[in-house]
């Protein structure tokens, strides 16, 4: 889910980064002027076809970026995004031994010792999951 308020913010980044204004800036991407301040406002969320239209018309604004924060802005040439946060900085990561998954119990009498772990997902407050198999 998109938050609306940091939407427009980022929105507003992007206004100033061009030197537009609203009213310029909705032109630019060939929508009403009532959009804009109403998004702007936290009125209305961004329909799909706004934020295209934003993509198509500003190649360095990022998708992930825009819509959750993630990423930069303007983008970084030859960036690679990776949409699955990561427990340690590239560095620690390098230097990390891999998870090690037991089929053993798992702290409750919920599971038979004859049932194996298929996956483990961890899910973060900003929407994004890391998925673990084990093997």
């Amino acid at each position: 889910m998109v938050n609306v308020e940091k939407f427009a913010e980022r929105l507003n980044k992007v206004m100033d980064y061009y030197e537009l204004s609203a009213a310029q800036f909705s032109e630019k991407i060939d929508v009403q002027r009532s959009s804009i301040s109403h998004i702007l406002s936290g009125r209305n969320k961004p329909s799909l076809d706004f934020v295209l239209k934003i993509l198509k018309e500003f190649p360095e604004v990022e998708l992930y970026w825009l819509l959750n924060g993630i990423g930069n802005f303007p983008k970084i040439k030859n960036q690679t995004f990776k949409p699955t946060p990561t427990l340690f900085s590239e560095e620690e990561e390098k230097t990390q031994e891999p998870i090690e998954i037991v089929n053993e119990k798992i702290a409750s009498d919920n599971y038979s010792k004859n049932e194996e772990i298929d996956r483990i997902v961890i899910f973060y407050k900003n929407g994004t999951f890391k998925n673990y198999k084990p093997g």
